[in-house]
Parts: structure tokens; sequence; C-alpha cells
């Protein structure tokens, strides 16, 4: 850890910073501001992973025995073969880690520091000791440090020692109150610090360091992934047990009989499975990223087209959260300057910018009075004063909810009935109302007798104008399944006023609850009133929490927004935490799993629309894989039971590897989405990526496959037509058969030629490639020898061709007679 005097130093110099020459010199020295366990793994550390796939391992094995029978042409063609294997994993993982890299930087948190005596805004990863640091509330502190600036900062170090209890900071005092910790949270309060440690020298990246070596648990959908991928390898290695048994038994050379069990246990192992779902959740969390919504935790992006209930802030995600003071009531009574005095002379809030801007625009001159005492938030009578010391004496101001301010206050009927019918005009019009207080004080004392002096000022009316196209996108919602609850700070009628413009449906009884129906009810109650509200009305942060737990009792998969420090606990809680990026505070960016990069609700329509795609894409990807698998696995096996020569040797399996890791990894991930996506309700959460039923039709089509491709080998062979030539045969049919298996599997439930290929080039590059690889092998001597084929003739081709369509394409006049009937009621009911 940096020494303190380093920091003393510091602070003896004018507060302009480092250099930016001398920052990066520190950089060097000390490293990134990061923790060991963010850094990327080594490319030779990838490389052996990769080497260390079945699929490799299992070459290695078909080689020292080709190597054991003599046959050194075999033994080099299927070690060579190690080095495609081994590239395409790499390149495809490099494909991955590269998408997700994009990401972290995107996400990275950033600091405030003072660089060549200006501030900067920098990734928290390039901060360095001697960096002088401003912080405000919500921020997580980046880095050990002294407090410089700022009295009644209060801090949450509960990550640190485990209380909740916030503890005060101040510049003035000496030892533990002018310390701040890494990893601490700044819950209220503005200052400048001087940082002291960064990295793994803080506190908290000792324990990070530490945490470091814990893995997250597996999602349901991982977990299904693996078992799958167990359970088929499990058959496999039966299956090559029992194929060298009997190999042996029949009397065949325990060499020739370990092939045809290692050819076995490459034709069925999944080791594709994993790979798939990581590289597709990787891609598709870049590509949401493009549309500006950032996948901070990557199993998050299957979570979100399972998504039922989205719980969204009006202010700034439904509305532009551009407010501006639209009405001042009374015009003339020094309401906006009494507001002005109850606010942050460096507002942050869109509020308080909004009186700020109005106020200055009123009187250019203005100037703020010495700041005494501010009291924070009360978030029962949702109200804020501040204790100001003026020429004529001391005063006090507040600012906040109409109903807290009238309570506070306590004006005469009439003027409260007049201010209260006020308030429901400016509803009525989808405005937000705040309600202003002043008053003088002796001698501030403390909040109880400092506030009893308040009296009624008058109202500020704001406009926040609806964004475009939310409305549709909260129509593209509903179509699809998923219920859209609004949650505001803002008066019920306010609320209802602008739900009515949104298209919510607030006729039924409770359709609009406020925060207060929340605290009194049990979490029973509020399970039912969750079930029927669609706007909730003056709630605070804290509440969100709850109404989370309660939608989840439910069994709805939630999402949930927020932009403050008091909403982490509900993001934490949600299925899908969404956090605001430009107007967010660091500890909600940190608790959630996705941050809208511009804080539209449009944004996570489409991000809903997204994650479906991904699970689209996967279940596509996975149908083709099972049916890709099935012919290699039942020719691997039948063939040596019958005592026929092996169709499929190690050289063509990777040969057929190289085929299908492209077209399931680059293909399926490449289709545009459905045109009913948004159509369908949300898929069960916790489902498999295939339901029970739906593994039927690629078990049946890979079959078809298998048996077709094996009835014309064994015809062949039965012949007399020498076995090369009817290998040669069978695989054209085979490669060609995986050709329209992909053209079939892009549309499930919809007849190919439904789904132009030029939707997807991708497509068009592996089938051309995956033919042509296939041309050289029969007609290039050198590749022909090295994988046991013989040329084919023209009617040979045409055989092939029409095998492989036959048992792939069996299923597709079905599909468009189930279409055609499907459109035909549509029609009639219409």
């Amino acid at each position: 850890m940096v020494e303190t005097g380093a920091a003393t130093s510091g602070q003896e110099k004018a507060l302009d910073g480092l250099e930016s020459a001398e920052a990066a010199r520190r950089l060097e020295i000390y490293g990134p501001n990061e923790l060991p366990s963010q850094r990327r793994t080594p490319a030779w550390r990838r490389a052996l992973k990769a080497a260390g796939d079945p699929m490799a391992l299992l070459l290695v094995v078909a080689s020292a025995t080709y190597l054991i029978l003599g046959d050194r042409f075999d033994a080099w063609v299927t070690g060579l073969a190690l080095a495609p294997i081994v590239l395409v994993s790499l390149v495809l993982e490099g494909r991955a880690d590269r998408a997700l890299d994009r990401l972290k930087r995107l996400t990275a948190p950033t600091a405030i520091a003072l660089r060549d005596g200006r501030e900067v805004t920098l990734s928290s990863t390039q901060i360095v000791p001697d960096d002088v640091l401003i912080v405000k509330e919500g921020d997580v502190i980046p880095a050990d440090g002294l407090l410089l600036r700022g009295s009644q900062l209060m801090l949450d170090e509960s990550t640190l020692t485990g209380e909740s209890q916030p503890v005060a900071k101040d510049a003035v005092e000496d030892g533990a109150q002018r310390v701040l910790w890494a990893g601490t949270t700044l819950r209220s309060g503005r200052g400048t610090m001087i940082v002291t440690a960064t990295g793994a020298r803080t506190r908290h990246g000792a324990i990070g360091t530490l945490l470091s070596t814990i893995e997250a648990p597996p999602t349901p959908l991982q977990r299904t992934v693996r078992r799958f991928v167990t359970q088929l390898g499990v058959v496999a290695a039966i299956s090559c047990v029992a194929v060298v048994a009997v190999d042996l038994l029949r009397g065949t050379a325990w060499p020739a009989a370990v092939i045809a069990g290692v050819s076995l246990a490459m034709a069925a192992i999944p080791e594709e499975f994993p790979m798939v779902y990581t590289l597709y959740l990787a891609l598709g969390a870049w590509r949401l990223a493009r549309d500006e919504a950032l996948i901070r935790k990557l199993p998050s992006a299957e979570t979100l087209g399972a998504t039922t209930v989205i719980c969204t802030d009006k202010t700034g995600t439904l509305t532009l959260g551009r407010l501006d003071v639209a009405a001042v009531e009374p015009a003339q009574g020094g309401v906006l300057r009494a507001a002005l005095l109850a606010s942050e002379e460096t507002p942050f809030d869109p509020l308080e910018q909004a009186i700020e801007r109005a106020a200055r625009a009123a009187d250019g001159a203005f100037a703020f009075a010495p700041l005494l005492r501010s009291y924070a938030f009360d978030p029962r009578a949702k109200y804020v004063s501040y204790v100001r010391e003026e020429a004529a004496g001391t005063r006090i101001y507040a600012k906040g909810s109409v109903e807290g301010i009238l309570d506070l206050t306590a004006p005469p009927p009439a003027q409260r009935a007049r201010v209260e019918e006020l308030n429901r005009r400016f509803a009525a019009r989808r405005m937000r109302v705040i309600a202003v207080a002043q008053g003088s004080i002796a001698r501030s004392t403390d909040r109880a007798a400092d506030e009893r002096a308040l009296q009624f000022v008058g109202l500020l009316a704001f406009s926040d104008p609806i964004r475009p196209g939310v409305r549709a996108a909260l129509d593209e919602c509903r179509r699809a399944g998923v219920r859209v609850i609004m949650l505001t700070g803002d008066h019920p009628q306010t609320a209802a006023a602008i739900a009515v413009a949104l298209g919510f449906d607030i006729e039924g009884v409770g359709a609009v609850a406020s925060g207060e129906r929340i605290d009194a009810a049990d979490d029973a109650a509020l399970a039912d009133l969750a079930a029927h509200a669609s706007v909730f009305a003056r709630t605070r942060p804290e509440q969100k929490y709850r109404l989370v737990k309660a939608l989840q009792a439910r069994g709805e998969v939630v999402a949930m927004t927020g932009d403050g420090t008091n909403d982490a606990p509900a993001l934490r809680e949600a299925d899908i935490g969404i956090a605001m990026g430009q107007r967010g505070t660091e500890v909600a960016r940190e608790a959630a799993d996705l941050v809208l990069l511009d804080d539209d609700f449009t944004t996570i329509e489409r991000a809903v629309r997204d994650g479906r795609r991904i699970f689209d894409n996967l279940k596509h990807a996975f149908s083709y894989l099972l049916a890709f698998h099935v012919p290699l696995l039942i020719s691997a096996l039948v063939l040596p039971i019958a005592g026929a020569p092996l169709l499929l040797l190690p050289v063509h399996l990777v040969w057929l590897e190289l085929i299908v890791h492209p077209t399931s990894s680059l293909v399926f991930e490449a289709d545009p989405p459905d045109a009913d996506l948004m159509r369908r309700p949300p898929r069960r959460e916790g489902a498999g990526i295939l339901r029970r039923g739906e593994f039927a039709r690629p078990l049946a089509l890979g079959t078809t496959l298998a048996v077709g491709v094996l009835a014309l080998y064994l015809w062949q062979w039965s012949q007399g037509v020498p076995v090369n030539h009817a290998r040669a045969q069978a695989l054209c049919a085979l490669v060609l058969g995986q050709v329209l298996l992909v053209v079939v599997e892009r549309a499930p439930e919809q007849p190919f030629w439904r789904l132009p290929l030029r939707t997807n080039v991708t497509l068009i590059v592996v089938v051309l490639a995956a033919v042509a690889s296939l041309i050289v092998l029969v007609y290039v001597p050198l590749a022909a020898a090295a994988v046991q084929f013989e040329p084919l003739r023209l009617g040979d081709w045409g055989v092939g061709l029409a095998v492989a369509a036959l048992a792939t394409l069996w299923h597709e006049p079905a599909k468009a007679f189930r279409g055609a009937r499907g459109a035909a009621a549509g029609t009639g009911a219409g």
C-alpha cells in the first residue's frame, strides 16, 4: 500500500492533480487499478485448453493406433488434423472473448480526476496513487484515499465491514474519519480525495483477490446444457466399449477395434454445445450493446427472453427526463427563489437543474446565501430543507411533495383547498408538481425546531414530454405478453394522466395504487395488489424491492429499472435489473444486469426482442447439432456390429467437424429474428432450450438421413462396389444432407422456401465452402487418398443429392400444409 505521506505531500500542493506524463509513469509502476481476476486469460492457456478438447484427445489416440498398425500415412493425416480442430476452437473462442472485451470496456466504471489542472473523466482502471478525485453522491469509491475537501459525507462501508449503518466522513477530522476505502459507496455528499492505494493493494482488493477464486454458480440453462452433454457423453462411452467388445469377440484385431471405438466416440461426443451456448450469448450481448443496452452479466442475455413483467420508472425512461418549469403559482411570490435556495448549489438532480435554469433566467444576478445546515430528504413526507445565513438573518427553505409541505406548514383550510385544486389541475395536464415553503428562525438548533418556522409559499409545475416511440414500444410489449408497470413519485392524478397518454389500462379497481398501499399491505396482499395495478404513484425506491418479491412470488420473471443508490436492492433482487447509463449512480449500475446507455424504454423493448432472438437462434443451432450427430452416431454404431467396413474414419469426422463448427456457430447466430418473435408469449422460466416435444423433429430427421446414407453405402458395398467409391458416394449424400438440415432447421415451423437465403450471407458462404471441400476431397488425388475416396461420376452426385433430399425434406410439405391451414383459420376468425 502507498504510504499516507505521499497523500499528505499532495495536500500541500494546489489541488490541480497530477500531470498526464506523471500519471502515465505511475501507471507503468503500479499497474491498472483492477483486480487480478479481471485480467484476460493468456493466449497460451487458451491454446492448451483447446488442445485438451475431447475431439483433439481422440485424434491423438487414433493417430497412435494407426502408428501401431504400421499405417504411417493415416497416422500423419490424423495427427495433422489436430491443427484445424484446435485453430477453429481458438478462433471461435477468440471471437466470443473479443465481444466480451468490448462489452467490458463499455461497462467499465469511470471516475472524475484532476489532471493537468482540469477535470477529466477516465476509466477507473487508469487511476494511480496521488491522483486527486472528485466524488459525489451515488459513486463507488474507486481506490483507497484520504478526504481533502468535504464535510458530512455519508459512506456505506457494509461491503468491507458488514455494518449496515452509514459512516460519517469529514475532511477537517483526523484518523479514520478522513479515510475513504475502495469499494464503499458514497450515500450522500460531495468531496475531493487523494488516492493512496490502487488495485490489489487496496483493502477491497485484498478481499477481491480472495473472492476471485470463487466461481459464480451456473444458471439453470447452463446446468441444462451441461447435463445434456454429460448424458450424451455417458451414452457415447458405453457405446464405444460395446463396439470395441463386439469387434474383439468377432476376432477383429484390437487396433482396428480401437479405431472403430474412437470413431464412435468422435461421432457421439457433443463438444460443440457448450461452445455454441457461450458464443451465442457473447455475440448476442454485443448486438445488444449496439442497441444501447449493455449486458453486465452474460447469462442475463438468456433471461431477457423469459421476462413477463417490466417495472419501469416514469421520469427519464418513459418520458424524456428533460424537466422544465412550466408554471409558477403564485407567479410573483418568490416561489422560484425559495425553491432554488432549497436546492444544491451544483445540482445533479434534473428537477433542481430545471429550477436553477428558470431562476437564473428570471434573475441572472442571483447568488446563493451561505449554507448553515441541510436536512436530508424525508422519504415519508417527501421533502428536503436547507438552512441558510442571509443578510436579513437565518432562514430555512423547503421543497417537496404537495401533501408533505401542506402537512408540514398547516395553512388555513381555504388556502389548503385552493392549493389542492391547483395541484389537481396541473396533474390533469400531466405535470409534475412540488410545493415550496420558507421561514425565519432566530437560531438553527435541530430539524424539528427549525421546520416549525416554515410557511407555505407556492407551487411549481414541471413539464416532462413523453419520449418518442415509447407508446409503440409499450404496445409491442403487450402484444408479446409482457406486462408493463409504471412506477413514479408523482401524485396519483399526474401518474394516471400520463398512464392514459401512454395507453395503460387504468379503468379497473386498483389499477392506480399509491406507495402508502404498498406499506400497508402484507406480502400476500401486496402480491394480489401487484397482480392488478398498472401504475404505482408516490413510490419510494425501497418499496421497489417488496414489489419485485411480490411479483416473483406469483411466478413472474421481473425486470426492474432504477437509477439511484437506494434502487440497488431491487435491481439485485429482480431477475433482470436495469440501470440508467446517463443519470444512474455507479451503485445502481454495479447492481444491475443491464445498463441502458440512452435511458430509453424503447431500448428495453429492443432488449427483450434481442433476448428472444438469442434464445431462438440457440434453439435452431441445438436442433441442428442434435440432427447432425444422429447419423454419425448410428453409422459408427451399426456398421461395426454388422461387420461392414467403417464409413466414417477419424479423418472424416474431423472434416465434418470443420463443417459443423462454423455452421452451428455462425449461420444460425446471423439469422434475422422471426416475424412473429414479439407475438408469442414469454417462454417459461427454467425451460430448457428444447422442450420435450421439440426433440422429436431433429431426431427423426437425423434418423432418416442415417437410414438413407447407410442404405446407399451398404447396398453399394453388397454389390461389390469398391469401398472407397461407396464411402465417397455415401459421404456425398451425408454432407449434402447436412447442408439441407441447416436450411430446414432455420425455419422449424415453416417450409424452408419461405425463408430466403439472401437474409443470411453467412449461410451462403458456409454452404459453398462445405460443397467446395467435398469436391476437393473427391477429385484432388492427394486429398482423395488421405480420406480414402474415389472420384464420383455425375450420376453418383445425382443419387447422393436425391437420398439427401428425400431424407431431410420429407417434413416440409407437412409444415406448408400446417401453415396454410393456420392462415386460413386466422382469416376466417378475422
